[in-house]
């Protein structure tokens, strides 16, 4: 069940091994095109050059939150679902709160700590007791459910791909947490940008072209 609903929400993404695109569209439709860059960098970057050159908190925050907001608007116009519009501003907003109570900015980032934390842990620990979240998510984008565990080829492939986007968010967290505690918001926000997006949809595409390649048939269809 819980690969069955990985599967079913990679295809919803725009993971399709059925579907005929290159390896830059499933990337970009993954991401969510420019609205999707937008919406992940905008309210972090005004928050970090509003907060660096005023280093007032509350209007840092509020920037932050109501850039999110517009970002919600434009969704609910457009006909987004209502969890997928809200998904951005309630995530804005729960981040928002923590340094409004404690009054540092760097507090900010603490949910993206946690979220690094959790996937980071989750991917290592599929890992580890062979039971990989990439190989799950594929054997049921592909119709193949578990039997990819019968294979050591795919099972190792899917192993180290698991090992791979666990390295990526724990290095996240690694590089980050050193400038949240010597309270360098500017830098700690600048590396959060920097090993967002580039790394995740670079990550993504080698994910896609390694697993491809362990179906040739189905590009062939």
């Amino acid at each position: 069940m819980f690969g069955a609903a990985l599967g079913s929400a990679a295809r919803r993404a725009g993971i399709d091994p059925d579907a005929e695109q290159t390896t830059g569209h499933m990337v970009w439709q993954v991401i969510g095109g420019w609205r999707g860059v937008m919406e992940s960098v905008l309210p972090l970057l005004i928050f970090i050059v509003t907060y660096t050159t005023t280093n007032h908190l509350v209007l840092s925050l509020g920037l932050s939150v109501g850039i999110a907001a517009v970002f919600t608007i434009v969704r609910l116009v457009m006909k987004s679902p209502p969890v997928a519009a809200f998904s951005g501003l309630f995530a804005a907003v729960i981040a928002a709160g923590l340094p409004l109570f404690t009054g540092r900015a760097e507090d900010q980032f603490v949910v993206g700590f946690i979220t690094n934390i959790v996937y980071g842990s989750a991917f290592l620990i599929s890992a580890l007791v062979r039971w990989p979240i990439i190989g799950l998510v594929v054997g049921f984008l592909v119709g193949e459910g578990v039997a990819w565990r019968q294979d050591a080829r795919k099972c190792r492939t899917f192993t180290w791909l698991s090992v791979a986007w666990a390295a990526l968010f724990l290095l996240r967290l690694g590089l980050q947490l050193p400038f949240y505690y010597s309270g360098d918001v500017a830098t700690l926000g600048t590396v959060k940008l920097v090993m967002g997006i580039p790394l995740f949809a670079s990550l993504l595409a080698v994910t896609w072209l390694v697993t491809r390649r362990l179906y040739p048939r189905r590009e062939q269809r």
